[in-house]
């Protein structure tokens, strides 16, 4: 389906958003979205210590002023995070007064200079002043984790089938993916690591 990797000509609409890193390169840069939250940040972040593998997780600001210590743990064992908005804000719904500064208010508890738009969805004056302050950073391969219509086993379908040199990997710590996520991610990982790619951070 289209949604889980995004065809060449959509990707050329906003050509200083990331969706791929370095395609000569045997490296896959898992992402996480919407946490920090209790029930689900920790146990990712032990599966990812097990594997050995470092990721970058877009939080919700709004989440880091509530879970403070999940966030900090998450810097803590050397991940890097990125700015999702304080409220999860979607860009086609929202002006681009309220949409900078909710992302601004958001700043002030995430200190990063990468950035991801809820559900990708960004217009373009909402595209043309953030990429002044921020590297924008879609996906690549979308795992779809949060469809309670998929099961576990097809969201890791979808890693295997899609994945490649440079992809952006999206899953997500949050309760409406945690079912699918907790079944698919460590089995991705495995998966990946058994093709010869390495993990790195964004």
């Amino acid at each position: 389906m289209i949604i889980e990797q995004l065809p060449v000509f959509f990707r050329s609409v906003y050509r200083k958003v990331t969706w791929r890193k370095d395609s000569r390169l045997k490296n896959i840069y898992l992402t996480f979205d919407d946490g920090p939250i209790p029930e689900v940040t920790p146990w990712v972040l032990d599966v990812l210590d097990t594997y050995g593998v470092k990721a970058t997780f877009f939080c919700v600001a709004e989440n880091v002023w509530r879970y403070p210590e999940i966030y900090q743990e998450i810097l803590r064992r050397g991940h890097r995070t990125g700015n999702h908005t304080y409220n999860h804000l979607r860009g086609f719904f929202t002006s681009t007064k309220k949409y900078l500064a909710n992302v601004e208010k958001a700043a002030g508890f995430i200190q990063s200079d990468l950035f991801r738009p809820p559900h990708g969805e960004l217009r373009s004056p909402q595209y043309f002043r953030l990429r002044k302050n921020y590297q924008i950073i879609q996906w690549d391969v979308i795992t779809r984790d949060y469809n309670p219509d998929l099961s576990g086993e097809q969201v890791l379908g979808i890693v295997k089938k899609y994945a490649r040199n440079g992809s952006i990997v999206v899953f997500h710590d949050s309760i409406k993916s945690e079912r699918n996520m907790k079944y698919a991610m460590p089995r991705a990982i495995e998966f990946l690591l058994g093709q010869g790619f390495s993990f790195e951070k964004l």
